[in-house]
């Protein structure tokens, strides 16, 4: 596989179609993309950084992509990997706005790395990982949002327990 141009940087807890629609279309515009699960306690995920790695992996298998783990700045990490992109998803003008300072702060930290924004297909313009954890709360259904395999974990780890799946 050549080596990949593009970064695409997430929290991704869980990996939504939303994400791999993302990820599908960087690939689409920039061939081999290394994704990068963020390790961020601050946002107390409910998988733990090698479980989520696991799941993207398994379900990006069939495509030309690379999955590594960010600790610390994304940007240092797609310097130290020689990658000069950063793939961000943009949804809504919230999001714009939040990713626009991002990527402004990123060129000052690192002026060799340049933010593409993509915008997902409509049918998931409204999905995040936050969601899907606040529907799951409330009872909803989400087999629709997440790939199989996901929506089994999810429903494993957020279980009461001695309920199962």
């Amino acid at each position: 596989m050549a080596s990949p141009r593009a970064l695409y940087p997430g929290t991704f807890d869980p990996v939504t179609l939303g994400h791999l629609d993302l990820v599908r279309r960087g690939v689409e515009v920039f061939g081999p993309l290394h994704v990068a699960v963020a390790e961020n306690a601050a946002k107390a995920p409910l998988f733990s950084v090698e479980e989520r790695v696991a799941m993207l992996e398994a379900e990006v298998a069939d495509l030309p992509v690379t999955v590594g783990v960010c600790r610390g700045l994304v940007v240092e990490y797609a310097r130290s990997l020689g990658i000069p992109t950063l793939l961000r998803g943009v949804r809504t003008v919230t999001d714009f706005e939040y990713e626009y300072q991002m990527a402004l702060t990123n060129r000052q930290l690192e002026p060799e790395v340049d933010t593409v924004f993509i915008m997902p297909k409509a049918r998931f313009s409204f999905l995040s990982s936050r969601l899907i954890k606040e529907v799951y709360a409330a009872g909803g259904e989400l087999a629709r949002f997440l790939p199989e395999a996901v929506h089994r974990a999810l429903i494993e780890r957020l279980a009461p327990q001695g309920e199962g799946a």
